[in-house]
Parts: structure tokens; C-alpha cells; sequence
């Protein structure tokens, strides 16, 4: 049976709504979307829940509108602002000699215990990066496997709690429920990258109209991610200060005449700031001096990001640009430039069925990555927001609408509770679960304890 989803992605300059169907082959065919300005938010983050909400609401009433349908739960993303990337690990030992799903779910929520996260902090995302059975590393996949101990290295993204509940607000103020909360360069990491790129190393940047998100990948995992206050937006700033123009004069000369490549000596008129029935003559050069500069020195920090993030080496696919600022003419060149040895590629959201044309955009690869990470596990294992362990071998993510206890709940001590968080996770596979899970509280903590410890 089929069934109806929204994903719905909060960007820093618009919003955007898609409604898509997902069968019981997780085949997704999209059937309707809405794209409205955003409002009430500053580099993506919520700074108006009222305003927020009006917009959002905009966009899902027109993507009900063309579906035909109404949803009344969402998957949304994250803008990477107030976000954390850091990585833990996890050691339990194998009591049955065969490592199962329930063994890989307490390793990953082992390293979780191990980080120690903040109380005002929420667990994103935890992704594992590197199994290691007994003393063999970089395992694909342990599951099945003869061991006396599984260890697990995670990638773990956090975020304030305060930042994710005025997103939740927001959402619900504009009558949808939150089903689950991605990382919005990771969703875009899904809509763009292809397999081989995964696997070779890859930096994806989705730059915005306000912020630039980058996520590196090495091996097929998420590796690193960090983010910049910097998009598209601050080249119209930089223009209209520059220039002494109206900030709208100043967004149309950098649509219309915006390029990195060989300037020109043509000038154009513009309007002054103040008194707009005046205008002054200004040589395309000189426009062209202003956001060369902007972008270059974006693309500086950007590669600097790289560099701190210890993973150049494992790049081998190299640089992957995505998102709106992304489609400025002359960008890959500059980018190839500042980059240094690293191939540089622009991208936009994978073909699916029903794509409509104006989705087919680089600045909408988060809203369809949102989309396809809602039809199947786009890694291996996986912790989400929810605190449900997701996974590649699971039948379907029809359930991902159920509430889960939080992951930053899990108690500072082992205790009874974390079992009792556990029975609350919805089940991995009933089928390849042990007879002795049916045994009572007191039975199942101390066989916890004793595989733990």
C-alpha cells in the first residue's frame, strides 16, 4: 500500500513544500509542491514564529492544492546554523558469538552514552562511520557476523534544543505535525551525490541565499559537517552599498549581469539610495570587482573548512556545489581555482518520477533530498531525531511517524531506564530478536550490563 508524505524545506530565503506518493518498493513519484518567500527567518534559523509559520503554511496549502491530497505530518529540514558535528565510539561484547540488529542498535547508542552531550543540546543525526569486529576495522556491515566484541565510531550532529523546538513551533503553528528533522546538507547530500562519489570521498556544499552548508563523506559516511553565514544575499548587499543603490536595484544587476568570468566596460543606470528619481551611471566592471571578491572570499573559508576538517586527503571525487548561489556564471571556474587539485562539479537534484520542471533547480536539492531520505535508509544504520534506529535492511519507514522518546534523554549513569528507552524504539526485526528478550526488567538489565561492561 502506498503511502502520502510531505517534506517541507526551510531555507534561509524561501520555503518549500512537495508532496510526493511512496509505494512498498519505496518507488516515489512527486504529485504536488508550493514554494513561497520565507519569512521570519534570519540564516535559517527561526526568528519569527508567527511570520515563519504564515510562510510555511503558503507553501503546504499550495503543494496540497496541486497534489489533490491532504497530509497532515511532515519531514522538515535544519538549516546547519547552531548545529555541531563531533565523533564518539562504542565498545559491547557479543554474549551470543553472532553479532544481530540488536547489538548493532546498542553499540550505536553506546557511543551516544559516550559523548556526553549537553542538556540544552539534541541529537540530530548519529551516524556510524567505521565498524570494527574484534580487532578487523572498516566493516561495511557487521550484521551476521561470528564476534566476541563490536565497536562502532559515529559521527553524531547535535543542535540546541531551543533552535529545533521554535522550528517544531513554527511547523505546528502552520497546522502540520513533525514527523522527523534532517540536516539540511545532508538531505541535499542525498539528492546529489551519486554512489561512486560516496565511496571515492566527496565535499558537498549547498550554497544559499544566506548560508553555505558543507558535509564531507569518506567511505560512505558522513564525515564532517559545518556551516557559513555567507550565501547569494550579501553579493545584493555588497552591490548596493558599492554601488549606492536600492537593494532590489541592486538584486536585479546581480541576476542580470552577475558573473565570475571576463568583466565588462558597458554601463548601466541605476537609481540612488535616498532618491530614486535620480540615477547614476555605473561600468559593469566594477560590479563585477564587487562579487568576484564576495565570492572568492566565501569560497576562501569555505576551503578552510576542508582543511580544518582533517578529510582532504580522503576526497578523491572532490568538490560537489549545489544550491542557488551555486548557478552563478563563472562560479566552478573560481571554484576550480580556489580549491587547488580537487575537481569541482556543479549539481542538481536527482530524475525521479514526477519531478516537476521547476524542482529541477540546483537551489531545491535539499527538498527533494528530503524526499528520498523519506523513501529509503540513505545509509547503513543510522540514529534520527526520533531516537529510532533506522536501517537498510528495515521493510518500510511507514512507522517513522510514530513519537520516540528522545536520544538526549538517555540517563548520565546505566540504569533500568535505558531499557525502558529501548522497549520504546520501534523494533529493528521481531524476526532475528533472541528468545531471552522475553525475559523480565531485572533478567534484561543485567544481561545489558554484563555485554556492556
Amino acid at each position: 500500500m502506498s503511502r502520502t508524505v510531505l517534506a517541507i524545506d526551510i531555507g534561509s530565503t524561501k520555503i518549500c513544500a512537495i508532496i510526493a506518493q511512496i509505494d512498498n518498493n519505496n518507488n516515489i513519484s512527486i504529485t504536488g509542491a508550493g514554494t513561497t518567500k520565507a519569512q521570519g527567518l534570519r540564516k535559517g534559523s527561526i526568528t519569527n514564529i508567527e511570520l515563519a509559520a504564515r510562510s510555511i503554511k503558503t507553501a503546504v496549502e499550495d503543494a496540497k492544492r496541486v497534489a489533490g491530497t491532504d497530509v497532515k505530518s511532515a519531514i522538515v529540514s535544519l538549516s546547519g546554523a547552531y548545529t555541531k558535528g563531533f565523533n564518539s565510539n562504542g565498545i559491547v561484547n557479543i554474549q551470543g558469538k553472532e553479532i544481530t540488529l540488536k547489538e548493532i542498535e546498542r553499540v550505536m547508542k553506546t557511543s551516544l552514552y559516550n559523548a556526553n552531550i549537553p542538556n540544552e543540546s539534541e541529537v540530530l543525526h548519529a551516524l556510524p562511520y567505521n565498524f570494527r569486529v574484534d580487532e578487523q576495522d572498516f566493516i561495511e556491515d557487521p550484521l551476521g557476523m561470528n564476534a566476541s566484541r563490536l565497536e562502532v565510531e559515529t559521527h553524531i550532529i547535535t543542535t540546541q534544543k531551543s533552535n529545533l523546538n521554535n522550528l517544531k513551533k513554527a511547523v505546528n503553528a502552520a497546522g502540520v505535525e513533525v514527523e522527523n528533522v534532517v540536516l539540511a546538507g545532508y538531505a541535499s547530500s542525498i539528492a546529489t551525490l551519486n554512489a561512486d562519489e560516496k565511496e571515492l570521498g566527496a565535499v558537498i556544499i549547498d550554497m544559499g541565499g544566506n548560508t553555505c552548508n558543507i558535509a564531507i563523506y569518506s567511505g560512505n559516511s558522513l564525515r564532517f559537517n559545518d556551516f557559513l553565514g555567507v550565501g547569494s544575499n550579501h553579493i545584493t548587499s555588497d552591490l548596493s552599498m558599492a554601488l549606492h543603490t536600492p537593494l532590489n536595484m541592486a538584486d536585479n544587476v546581480k541576476l542580470n549581469y552577475g558573473s565570475l568570468l571576463t568583466p565588462s566596460n558597458d554601463l548601466i543606470e541605476l537609481p540612488i539610495i535616498g532618491d530614486e528619481d535620480t540615477t547614476h551611471e555605473v561600468s559593469l566592471e566594477v560590479v563585477h570587482n564587487v562579487i568576484f571578491a564576495r565570492v572568492e572570499e566565501t569560497l576562501m573559508i569555505l576551503a578552510q573548512f576542508i582543511e580544518k576538517s582533517g578529510l582532504k586527503d580522503q576526497v578523491g571525487a572532490g568538490v560537489i556545489l549545489t544550491g542557488g548561489f551555486s548557478k552563478m556564471e563563472g562560479i566552478r571556474e573560481l571554484a576550480s581555482a580556489t580549491f587547488g587539485s580537487m575537481p569541482v562539479r556543479l549539481a542538481r537534484p536527482m530524475e525521479m518520477d514526477g519531478l516537476f520542471d521547476s524542482l529541477r533547480g540546483a537551489e531545491y536539492a535539499s527538498a527533494i533530498g528530503l524526499v528520498k531520505y523519506l523513501g529509503s535508509p540513505y545509509t547503513a544504520y543510522e540514529i534520527d531525531v526520533n531516537g529510532r534506529v533506522r536501517h537498510a535492511n528495515e521493510e518500510s519507514s511507514a512507522k517513522s511517524s510514530v513519537n520516540f522518546k528522545d536520544v538526549a534523554d538517555i540517563p548520565v549513569a546505566p540504569s533500568l531506564e535505558l531499557e525502558e528507552q529501548e522497549a520504546k524504539m520501534v523494533s529493528l526485526d521481531a524476526s532475528k530478536e533472541k528468545k531471552s528478550d522475553e525475559a523480565n526488567g531485572v533478567n534484561k538489565f543485567w544481561n545489558w550490563a554484563t555485554q556492556l561492561f
